[in-house]
C-alpha cells in the first residue's frame, strides 16, 4: 500500500456540486451538478462538452443499471435544460450512487468522485475492444484548480489523475486499473492577461501533485465505501401473507 502523506487540506469551497432530483421510468433519480459558472476551462472525456474548451456546469447523471439509450448526448441535454442549465457544459453518466460521492482536497485542488466498481478490469487486458459507446462511467471524477493551466498541462492533469485512481483503487485492494466505461472532467481557470499560465499538469507538478493526492484521497474512500456496500447483506424481503384458497372468509355477511 502507499504510504501518502495527510492531505494539505484548505478550506474547500471551490468544488462543491449539489444534488438534483428528476422522476425518470418510474423512479425518482439523482444527479450531481456543479454550477462552475463562467471563467472555467475544462477537459474532460464525457459525450456531451468532451474535448477541451471554456464551460460553465458539470452534471453527473446518475442512470439505471444496464441503461441501454443509444442517444445519451440527447438524454443528457433533456435532463440539463430544465435545471437552467444554459451554454456550453459537461455531461457524464454512472449508475454508481451519486448521492454517495466523495471529495478530496489538497491545498487548493479539489476532486469530486462518483464511485461504482461492479466491472472491474485491467486496462491492458486480453480481450477485444468493443464498438460504439461502452454503457455509462462507473468512477466518474471531477476535479478543479483555482489555477490556469496550458492545453497540455490540462491533458497531463487527465493522466496524472488517472494515474492516481489506479493507485487509489490498488490500496483499496482491487486487482484492476478500473472499469471499463470511466470519465474525468478537470477544470481550470481561463487565462487573463494578468496570471500566468501554469505549462506542467505532471504528479510532481506544482498542481499535478495537489490534484493526484486530491484524487487519491476521493477514489480511495469512494473504492473502500462501494465495497462496503457490496458486502453487506441484503435485507431479507417482507413476506406477504396470503389466504389458503380454502380458508373461509370470516368476512363474509352472514345470511
Amino acid at each position: 500500500m502507499s504510504t501518502l502523506p495527510p492531505p494539505r487540506e484548505t478550506p474547500a469551497d471551490l468544488l462543491r456540486p449539489r444534488t438534483v432530483w428528476r422522476d425518470e421510468d418510474g423512479t425518482r433519480r439523482p444527479a450531481l451538478l456543479w454550477r462552475a459558472g463562467p471563467g472555467w476551462r475544462m477537459a474532460s472525456s464525457a459525450l456531451l462538452g468532451g474535448g477541451i474548451g471554456e464551460r460553465a456546469w458539470v452534471l453527473n447523471l446518475q442512470v439505471r443499471p444496464g441503461y441501454d439509450r443509444m442517444d445519451p448526448v440527447t438524454h443528457l441535454t433533456e435532463v440539463a435544460a430544465p435545471l437552467g442549465l444554459t451554454g456550453a457544459g459537461v455531461g457524464l453518466m454512472t449508475a454508481a450512487e451519486v448521492t454517495a460521492w466523495t471529495h478530496g482536497a489538497d491545498e487548493g485542488a479539489e476532486a469530486a468522485v462518483t464511485t461504482g466498481i461492479g466491472v472491474p478490469t485491467w486496462a491492458a487486458a486480453p480481450v477485444p475492444g468493443l464498438p460504439g459507446a461502452p454503457p455509462p462511467g462507473t468512477i466518474n471524477i471531477i476535479a478543479a484548480v483555482p489555477a490556469t493551466l496550458s492545453d497540455a498541462a490540462l491533458i497531463n492533469a487527465v493522466a496524472t489523475i488517472t494515474e492516481a485512481k489506479v493507485q487509489a483503487l490498488l490500496d483499496a485492494g482491487y486487482a484492476c486499473t478500473g472499469t471499463p466505461s470511466d470519465a474525468i472532467c478537470v477544470a481550470a481557470r481561463v487565462p487573463t492577461p494578468n496570471t500566468p499560465t501554469e505549462p506542467f499538469g505532471g504528479p510532481r507538478s506544482t498542481w499535478g501533485a495537489r490534484l493526484a493526492r486530491a484524487v487519491y484521497t476521493a477514489v480511495l474512500q469512494g473504492a473502500r465505501n462501494d465495497h462496503a456496500r457490496r458486502q453487506a447483506p441484503t435485507p431479507p424481503k417482507p413476506r406477504t401473507r396470503t389466504t389458503h384458497p380454502l380458508t373461509r372468509n370470516t368476512n363474509k355477511p352472514t345470511q
